[in-house]
């Protein structure tokens, strides 16, 4: 055999071996998660058991791969997992169900005509009716204990403000559209856009249907604003009133944690306040006997984070008493049992999400853990509703199972688990499993929590890359709950390591309030030594670290890779880098000058420039990418912007991604949330180090 065909044989071998090694990879990365698998994934939400505790009506989310939306329709299952079935279907958005008192129909919000509506359905022969024809869509459903009248809320509209009058276009004049005046301090809202003129009000309607009754009115936002919604309205036993929150201060866009718990009078639209101090009032709920009301709140001290506790006060508003002065953690939704014994409620312990029992005798017993939906890592989705009969319904997820449902009831509260909406999913492509673990701080021995997910194949004697992703907030809190783009990235090969800092919740007011007027600051020791005991765990290549975040947590990759040159890159997602700039366009100015700084900018700017990375880029080596949505006004994309400028004028590597039509979070549409994954993947596997 010649020389020349000895080589011609060589290459082909070489060819085929190559394609075929392709072929494989290909085959072993089918087996695993890819980022089209957000178009795959659903979650259960908003469970609503039934009055007499024998069936659930559920939110089922998933997302149209064509239409590129997100999209939901309404399940019901009974309350032994049996008959899971579809009450809606199409691709539409049906969700916030709610059951009649006598449980024979349901309420519910579908734009299945365009915009959202309510409808009706009655449950024992399928007919539904739309009740509303509404401009502005409505929310916070809410049932009269007779079953005759539904309260919501909903925008009414005013007149914009008006400087001048211009004159009239010529008659085939084709000029251009005339400024858009605003008058308001908060006047763009991140994924609203720039506000209508208008306030939020109260609504009633009749439920079978006709001319909905407006009950509040003026320029005051009592049916919730843009900061907060402040939830539905509960209805007095007897049904002559209404029991809701919302900040109808005049000043309440200045201090806009200041809300109060009041009564609606339906037979004259009388509105009293019953609560009055300096600070949150919200989410009232009112005992079975009508002589009580629990809600939860707090008195505002300006401080980063306020532990929300629960409190009781009589019916007129007087006697007000704190119920969980010994619970150092936020409780949230509270909801009467029906024979008024006490009190459930949801609260969020060491990066998990708990329902809870309050007796009036002073007690408080977990009920179960693990409540929650979505493909987060952060607290969210959590919410559970009790019949009757002491059974309730609550969603589940754990780092395996992105969102289920689940009931228990209180005399035997093991949850059980009816639904598996990605269990074929999971069985195709193994998902990675997660482990918890604690360390010490290097700045003051602290015990600081995180979690690892690690590749589906996992081997603990090799050498994986690692990807540092840190939570935003910054007072928000991640935990052993189930994250698409975590479980993407370590399908990639990456060990991903995600970590709750000084200032996350969940630990105690005190743990939260360490970056009181100090974030970013000490956060980054706690950060860096997450990764220091991950690496000592021998299977990570610390030639081979990457570090990203998205809001708070982009702050703090900016602030990472200011400090240290151990990451081979960083991707900087919808972060703040100037505060000075950030609390003048973003749409929370009140908010920032009021609680995390001492002041507005012009008073104190040096702490707005000691605390802003933007600061510390001289000392930046790292490459870097930033990305923002084009119509984030939460960290508008400015502030990516300036640091990508900084970063070019220095000549260090960067890139800069632009996302259009979304807003806080890049993750409106399906595909971007999948071109987020890809990009970030992608700028670090670039930038890793070959062997």
């Amino acid at each position: 055999m010649d020389c020349t065909l000895r080589n011609r044989l060589r290459l082909m071998f070489a060819i085929l071996s190559a394609l075929l090694a392709s072929l494989a990879l290909a085959q072993q990365k089918s087996d695993r998660l890819t980022p089209m698998d957000v178009f795959h994934l659903q979650y259960a939400a908003d469970p609503q058991i039934s009055p007499d505790g024998k069936r659930i009506v559920y939110t089922r989310q998933f997302s149209d791969v064509i239409a590129d939306k997100r999209e939901s329709n309404l399940w019901i299952i009974n309350l032994d997992g049996t008959e899971d079935r579809a009450l809606t279907t199409g691709n539409y958005s049906d969700s916030a169900a709610r059951w009649s008192p006598d449980g024979t129909r349901i309420a519910y919000i579908s734009d299945r005509d365009g915009k959202p509506q309510i409808y009706v359905r009655w449950m024992d022969s399928g007919q539904t009716a739309e009740l509303t024809d509404l401009e502005n869509g409505p929310s916070d459903l809410s049932w009269s204990p007779d079953g005759r009248l539904i309260s919501f809320s909903s925008l009414v509209e005013v007149e914009p403000p008006k400087i001048a009058s211009l004159p009239k276009a010529p008659e085939g004049a084709k000029w251009a559209d005339p400024p858009k005046i605003y008058d308001r301090l908060i006047y763009r809202f991140n994924a609203r856009g720039y506000l209508k003129p208008g306030f939020r009000q109260r609504f009633v309607i009749a439920a079978d249907g006709g001319a909905p009754r407006q009950l509040t009115s003026g320029n005051l936002p009592y049916g919730g604003w843009e900061f907060s919604g402040n939830g539905r309205a509960v209805w007095t036993p007897d049904g002559k009133v209404l029991i809701f929150s919302a900040n109808a201060h005049p000043d309440y866009e200045y201090q806009p944690l200041n809300s109060e718990v009041y009564e609606l009078s339906l037979s004259d639209g009388q509105v009293k306040a019953l609560t009055n101090r300096n600070g949150p009032d919200e989410s009232p709920a009112i005992s079975p006997d009508g002589k009580t009301i629990a809600y939860v709140g707090f008195d505002d001290r300006y401080q980063g984070h306020q532990t929300s506790h629960l409190y009781l006060m009589n019916r007129d508003g007087s006697n007000s008493r704190i119920a969980t002065a010994q619970l150092d953690r936020d409780v949230q939704d509270p909801q009467w049992a029906a024979d008024g014994s006490g009190i459930y409620f949801l609260y969020d312990d060491q990066g998990d999400t708990k329902l809870a029992f309050y007796s009036l005798d002073g007690k408080v017993k977990q009920l179960t853990d693990h409540v929650g939906s979505g493909g987060s890592s952060y607290s969210g989705g959590a919410v559970y509703s009790v019949a009757k009969d002491g059974a309730f319904a609550v969603t589940h997820g754990t780092p395996t199972d992105p969102g289920d449902i689940a009931a228990g009831s209180r005399t035997d509260p093991k949850t059980r688990v009816l639904t598996a909406l990605n269990q074929q999913l999971f069985t195709q492509k193994p998902i990675g499993q997660t482990e918890e673990f604690w360390f010490e701080s290097s700045v003051d021995k602290r015990k600081v929590q995180g979690w690892i997910v690690k590749p589906p194949d996992f081997d603990a004697t090799k050498k994986y890359p690692l990807i540092l992703e840190i939570h935003g907030g910054p007072f928000a809190n991640y935990g052993d709950r189930f994250d698409t783009i975590k479980q993407i990235w370590a399908a990639k090969g990456y060990v991903v390591v995600y970590i709750n800092p000084r200032g996350s919740t969940s630990y105690g007011e005190e743990f939260a309030n360490l970056i009181h007027h100090a974030y970013p600051g000490d956060d980054f020791y706690d950060l860096n030594s997450g990764v220091d005991a991950v690496i000592a765990k021998g299977y990570v290549d610390p030639d081979n670290l990457f570090v990203t975040g998205g809001s708070g947590g982009g702050v703090l990759t900016c602030w990472m890779i200011d400090r240290t040159t151990r990451f081979r890159a960083a991707a900087s997602l919808y972060p703040v880098i100037n505060w000075y700039s950030w609390v003048l366009t973003s749409d929370l100015p009140s908010f920032g000058t009021l609680y995390w700084f001492e002041g507005p900018p012009w008073e104190k700017p040096d702490q707005y420039v000691k605390r802003s990375v933007l600061s510390y880029v001289d000392k930046v080596t790292t490459p870097t990418m930033l990305a923002t949505g084009e119509e984030d006004y939460r960290t508008p994309i400015s502030e990516a912007e300036q640091y990508y400028e900084a970063l070019k004028l220095r000549k260090v590597e960067a890139a800069l991604l632009r996302f259009p039509g979304e807003p806080h979070g890049m993750s409106t549409r399906p595909s971007h949330l999948m071109a987020k994954i890809i990009y970030v993947e992608e700028w670090f596997e670039q930038h890793k180090k070959k062997p």
